[in-house]
């Protein structure tokens, strides 16, 4: 009996023991379970943010091409002089156009943009213009929006120099027009007109189907606006009056045939500033005649009547963009 009270007494003992073991077991256990699912289902959201740049500086790196200049110095020469290659200044009037978007659009006529201040700017603010300017602010975050649109109040070339489309942006991020079709472009490789290894810190080479195709331009030169966006618009429209009349007319030329290989220009891309390509977009026939007015005896005015015709003969609009 005494062995019996006494392992009634253990049991009796032990069971609270147990019991409050069990029950720290469990509580540990529900807590580390609780960790690893918000772990789980925060961490892409986290990784995602940590991989967006930060700083513009940061984001100049992200999509670096300096290498690219190892192997193809004279294409990466007419790029630089290019307007791609300051596609955030332009040609002097673009830095004036973002300066009024940002005042007296973002700041002032566009009163529930929720921007009073550069401070309030986001990537979503500047995004219906730099889907074209800058495709790369995707991997941006709103401190990086925020330092641009500074920049821009600030006239600060020197920060907007900084990024602009470059090797990467139509070798890669525009490579690809249809994604449900030929899927997303893939990281580490550059698109051109054939598959194979690339030298490079991008080591694989594959094939675009519209690198050569004028849709490739119009992607950025396009016919807009933009539905996609809360505030649609569209500056650049040569693509669909290139689609809409030119082609239609019996022209059979691409962007890529006027613009890079005509004059052999290349990457320079050259537009309505390039002197050839000014004369070969349009004729102008000047004809004047001059004549006398006279008002009264021995008053005579000299006058002249002058003429101008002018025939665009380019693939699209002129003035366009």
């Amino acid at each position: 009996m005494e062995n019996d009270k006494l392992c009634i007494v253990e049991e009796e003992v032990m069971k609270p023991q147990s019991l409050g073991k069990t029950a720290r077991i469990s509580v540990s256990w529900f807590v580390s379970a609780t960790v690893l699912l918000l772990a789980i289902l925060f961490l892409p959201a986290i990784t995602a943010a940590q991989q967006k740049a930060r700083t513009v500086d940061e984001l100049a790196n992200m999509y670096d091409v300096g290498s690219c200049k190892q192997c193809h110095a004279k294409v990466y020469e007419e790029w630089e002089k290019s307007t791609h290659a300051r596609s955030l200044i332009g040609t002097g009037r673009t830095i004036g156009g973002f300066q009024g978007m940002i005042r007296g659009g973002l700041m002032g006529a566009f009163t529930k943009s929720g921007v009073k201040d550069v401070k309030d700017v986001k990537v979503e603010h500047l995004a219906w213009c730099f889907k074209c300017h800058l495709p790369q602010i995707k991997d941006a975050t709103d401190q990086v929006a925020q330092e641009l649109a500074k920049a821009y109040v600030d006239a600060d070339r020197a920060t907007l120099g900084k990024v602009n489309i470059n090797c990467l942006i139509c070798h890669n991020t525009k490579a690809i027009l249809h994604k449900w079709q030929d899927g997303e472009p893939e990281k580490g490789v550059v698109y051109g007109s054939k598959d194979g290894p690339h030298p490079d810190k991008y080591p694989a080479m594959k094939q675009s189907v519209v690198m050569k195709e004028a849709a490739m331009c119009g992607q950025c030169h396009g016919t807009g606006p933009n539905f996609e966006f809360p505030q649609p618009s569209q500056c650049g429209t040569a693509y669909g009056s290139y689609l809409h009349a030119y082609v239609p007319a019996g022209g059979t030329e691409t962007c890529q045939d006027c613009h890079m290989k005509r004059d052999g220009k290349g990457h320079l891309m050259p537009a309505y500033r390039d002197p050839d390509m000014a004369k070969r977009a349009v004729d102008v026939d000047v004809d004047a005649r001059g004549y006398k007015f006279l008002l009264k005896a021995g008053d005579s005015i000299p006058t002249a009547v002058v003429t101008v015709r002018i025939t665009n003969k380019a693939g699209h609009r002129i003035p366009d963009g």
